[in-house]
C-alpha cells in the first residue's frame, strides 16, 4: 500500500448547504452577554460604540463593501438598524430571523436621545445596551451555527477590568453629584 501525502481523502464529502458551512470565522463580533452589560455600564455606553465598531469591521471583512466601521459606528443612531437588519437576515433558517429588528433599534434610539434631557432622567440613556441583549443572542446563534468552536469572548481581559474599574469610579462621582444639593443664589 503506498502512502501518498497528497492523495485526495478515501472518505466520501457531501456537500452542505452554504449557509450551513463552518468557515472557522464567526460572522459578527461576538460578546458574552454579562461581559456586554457590564462594560456597557461601566464605560457609559462607549462599550456599545465598540461593539457597532467592530460588528461593522466584520461586516466589511465579510462582504468586501466599501464602509468605514468607525464611521458607522460613531453614527449608531443612524446606521443600527442597518446592522439589526443584517443580523435578522444573515440567516432564514435560524431564530436569529426573528429578530424584532425595527422595534429595537427605534427603542435603542430613543434611549439614546434620552441622554439629553436634564438630570436625572438622562440616566435612562445609559440603560440603551439592555435592547442590543437580543441582537447578541441572536449574534451567538449565528456564529455558533457557521462556526462552531470559536472564542465566544466572555472572558474579561485586563483592558476590559481597566475600564471597569475607571468607569467605576466615574460612577461614584455621579452619585455624589445628583445626591449632593446645588445650591443657588
Amino acid at each position: 500500500m503506498e502512502n501518498n501525502p497528497y492523495a485526495p481523502p478515501l472518505a466520501e464529502v457531501k456537500d452542505m448547504p452554504l449557509n450551513t458551512q463552518a468557515t472557522g470565522d464567526p460572522v459578527f463580533f461576538a460578546v458574552g452577554v454579562p461581559k456586554f452589560m457590564v462594560l456597557s455600564l461601566f464605560t457609559f455606553g462607549l462599550y456599545q460604540l465598540y461593539w457597532f465598531y467592530k460588528n461593522w469591521k466584520a461586516v466589511k471583512e465579510r462582504t468586501g463593501e466599501s464602509i468605514i466601521p468607525f464611521g458607522r459606528a460613531f453614527f449608531g443612531i443612524f446606521y443600527c438598524y442597518p446592522l439589526l437588519q443584517r443580523v435578522r437576515a444573515h440567516d432564514d433558517q435560524l431564530p436569529s430571523a426573528k429578530l424584532s429588528a425595527g422595534p429595537l433599534a427605534s427603542a435603542w434610539i430613543a434611549l439614546n436621545i434620552c441622554g439629553y434631557l436634564p438630570d436625572p432622567f438622562w440616566l435612562l440613556s445609559l440603560g440603551a445596551f439592555i435592547l442590543l441583549v437580543p441582537v447578541i443572542q441572536a449574534i451567538k446563534v449565528i456564529n455558533d451555527a457557521h462556526a462552531p468552536g470559536h472564542d465566544p469572548n466572555a472572558k474579561f481581559s485586563v483592558a476590559n477590568w481597566v475600564g471597569v474599574v475607571v468607569g467605576g469610579l466615574f460612577w461614584a462621582l455621579v452619585v455624589v453629584g445628583l445626591t449632593m444639593g446645588v445650591e443657588t443664589d
